[in-house]
């Protein structure tokens, strides 16, 4: 359990990742995410207890451990007395793309689970991520996401693979935007279509978007920013691209 919370590797070679706190486990049982072992304590609420008799009745290996033993393996300082481990899996993607996301090496946790969650509530039908970006089954990016990975396609992938994704499961083919940080780049997105089926790429905070995501990108996006600030936090800007796509489609 320590291992599979604390480093990727563990969790790539044993294809398995944990859950902590009932919330998160909810949106795991509920979307259909079947756990492979589930460790609770007595300190779990009526709430916990009832997804625990759905787990059970489930045919998953449930254990009561102490509550000491739990502040031992949870994650957080104040741990709510569930504990779960499930394999991990790729979601399908759909036969036809019309508004996916990219994420290019972005690799704090926080960033990743809110683009994650935002992606999830607009409806967007996957996220592509590189290979430099962060685990979406680590703890904290399942913390930040509130379990958008359990509803949404979120596939590290390589770059052939992504373009092939982008030209191939549309047609006509996505209109790929990246979106540039730096003031003067790109044109402002309430100034673009994007109505029209299309992948936005969102770029590594502290290095940029990689060479490879300029290459791919059809056009550059950006935010303009009358106060005159260098940039944005990445997930604050993605977020607010994802929306004036929503805007846009649903105005």
């Amino acid at each position: 359990m320590r291992s599979l919370s604390g480093r990727r590797q563990e969790r790539q070679q044993a294809q398995a990742f944990v859950v902590e706190g009932v919330r998160l486990a909810e949106e795991a049982f509920h979307s259909g995410w079947q756990p492979l072992s589930v460790f609770f304590s007595d300190r779990l609420s009526g709430r916990g207890k009832t997804l625990l008799e759905g787990f059970s009745k489930s045919g998953a290996d449930v254990e009561e451990i102490t509550p000491q033993l739990m502040e031992s393996l949870a994650e957080t300082e104040a741990p709510q007395g569930i504990l779960a481990t499930f394999a991990i899996r790729d979601l399908p993607l759909p036969e036809r793309l019309d508004f996916i996301l990219v994420l290019d090496n972005v690799r704090d946790p926080g960033n990743l689970g809110t683009l994650l969650r935002t992606a999830c509530a607009a409806g967007m039908q996957a996220v592509l991520l590189t290979p430099g970006t962060a685990d979406v089954f680590s703890p904290k990016v399942l913390r930040s996401g509130m379990g958008a990975q359990f509803k949404l396609p979120a596939l590290t992938l390589p770059w052939e693979k992504i373009q092939s994704i982008c030209h191939a499961h549309s047609n006509p083919p996505l209109k790929i935007f990246l979106a540039e940080g730096r003031q003067g780049q790109g044109t402002a997105c309430w100034e673009l279509d994007l109505r029209q089926p299309l992948a936005l790429i969102i770029g590594s905070e502290a290095d940029g978007a990689s060479d490879e995501a300029h290459q791919l990108a059809d056009g550059l996006v950006k935010i303009p920013m009358p106060g005159g600030s260098e940039s944005l936090n990445a997930a604050v800007a993605g977020s607010i691209l994802i929306f004036e796509i929503v805007r846009q489609r649903y105005a």
